[in-house]
């Protein structure tokens, strides 16, 4: 197991990363990407921790949605199973597990303020921190073809991963409206959405 973990997480962060799989009674499944989720953690039937997170994702990114899933399973065990999946209890535990991972061995010099902000209060996910989820980007394997909507001009008009195609338009708070050419329906996307421009 370690050395498969070693291909999907920092370096230096190999050994404490196995160590909480280990000791937690982790079922690791590193899977095919869901464009809806970076992760997932369920106790089955039988009693197992099940945890998957995307092959895709680069090394920083794998390494917090691997902790992000232990600790939910670390918040459930030791406050029971009635509490809110992202409430307090999961953000200290996230906190406390994330710690000894932030350091320069582990994470780019540029990451780290990002991480230690973000890490005072974690979200549901990383991507709706828009700061720490651009500049993690930056460490993934770009598809040439592909823009972040923040880049494409008002107006232009886009294909999403399911083949539905909008325009652009204005920015709302911190996401965009945009408009769904064949429904007419507006909807919000975040400014990192990874995205096709076409030309309709």
């Amino acid at each position: 197991m370690k050395d498969i973990l070693a291909r999907y997480v920092p370096e230096h962060a190999v050994d404490a990363s196995f160590e909480l799989i280990k000791h937690y009674g982790v079922h690791l499944k590193i899977v095919n990407e869901r464009v809806t989720r970076h992760g997932d953690y369920h106790r089955d039937q039988s009693g197992y921790h099940r945890i998957t997170v995307n092959a895709s994702l680069n090394k920083y990114r794998f390494l917090i949605t691997l902790v992000h899933e232990i600790a939910h399973l670390v918040a459930f065990e030791t406050f029971g199973r009635n509490i809110k999946p992202h409430g307090e209890e999961w953000k200290r535990t996230f906190q406390k597990l994330m710690v000894p991972f932030i350091r320069p061995e582990v994470f780019p010099g540029a990451l780290l303020p990002l991480l230690a902000r973000h890490f005072k209060n974690p979200k549901a996910s990383s991507d709706t921190d828009a700061t720490l989820s651009l500049a993690l980007k930056q460490y993934d394997e770009r598809d040439s073809s592909k823009n972040y909507i923040f880049e494409i001009p008002f107006g232009a008009c886009f294909r999403i991963h399911n083949g539905r195609i909008f325009r652009k338009g204005a920015q709302r708070l911190k996401r965009f409206e945009c408009t769904e050419l064949n429904t007419g329906r507006v909807f919000l996307f975040s400014p990192n959405a990874e995205v096709e421009v076409v030309s309709v």
